[in-house]
């Protein structure tokens, strides 16, 4: 997917909370062998380096666009990588991920695949977004369709491969995982408008539809999701209930 690092960051405060969260269910040690998933521009993970003392980060992502931002930050104990989640290899003392797994499918295998890559006592911490049942999420979906978009896209929609938070705990128990911690929480953001709204998921949810649609029906989507925005939401500002999935979980000594 084509991502934009300087549109991903407009809502740079509001996507920093929950990783502020996240950090807080890591398990500080020294020396660890650390593996961020979908990196990203990288200023996460030199913020994960900077609280592991002595430890060896790698960060990875399948976009050239951000791994290109993020290398300016690396040095002698992090580095970044072009490479896919699902493909990874090696063993690690700490795997870890802001919002980045959402786009991986089939988290029945990848779960218990992950916490297989883990060293004894190893660590393994996950935000991700669980908001695919929210409107403005459904009425993408309708948008795309109706025509042209539904023959542009060959009538393709996104198939979400969120779990529940019992299911995520489930596979992380059947994977032999301990001290396992799994919960969600809902984030309150106030936008401007739905013409904010639409930026912010014209940073995240909304790129695999336009990657597929041809560049001259870009600005018509948009404006036809809009329109359908502004029913929901008739009235400024805009309460924006984001909700996301954490868990944790220790592989055994």
């Amino acid at each position: 997917m084509s991502w934009n690092p300087e549109l991903y960051h407009k809502f740079q405060k509001e996507r920093f909370a929950p990783f502020k969260d996240l950090m807080d269910l890591i398990t500080i040690r020294k020396g660890l062998k650390v593996l961020d998933l979908g990196c990203g521009t990288g200023e996460l993970t030199n913020m994960v380096s900077e609280m592991l003392p002595e430890s060896q980060v790698l960060g990875i992502d399948s976009s050239p666009e951000m791994l290109e931002k993020a290398s300016q930050s690396k040095h002698s104990k992090l580095n970044f990588d072009l490479y896919p989640i699902e493909e990874i290899t090696g063993k690690w003392d700490l795997i870890f991920s802001n919002a980045a797994i959402q786009w991986v499918n089939n988290h029945q295998e990848l779960i218990p695949g992950l916490v297989s890559l883990l060293n004894p006592g190893g660590q393994i911490a996950i935000q991700l977004p669980a908001n695919q049942n929210h409107p403005t999420q459904r009425m993408i979906a309708e948008t795309a369709a109706v025509e042209p978009y539904k023959s542009a896209l060959n009538s393709w929609q996104r198939e979400f491969s969120v779990l529940s938070i019992r299911e995520y705990s489930e596979l992380l128990y059947e994977s032999g995982a301990q001290d396992i911690n799994v919960f969600e929480k809902i984030y309150p953001h106030i936008l401007d408008d739905v013409d904010a709204v639409v930026q912010w998921l014209s940073g995240t949810a909304l790129i695999p539809y336009l990657d597929r649609l041809p560049e001259e029906l870009h600005n018509d989507f948009l404006k036809a999701y809009s329109e359908r925005l502004r029913s929901l939401y008739p009235e400024t500002p805009v309460f924006y209930p984001y909700q996301r999935i954490f868990f944790s979980a220790i592989w055994p000594e």
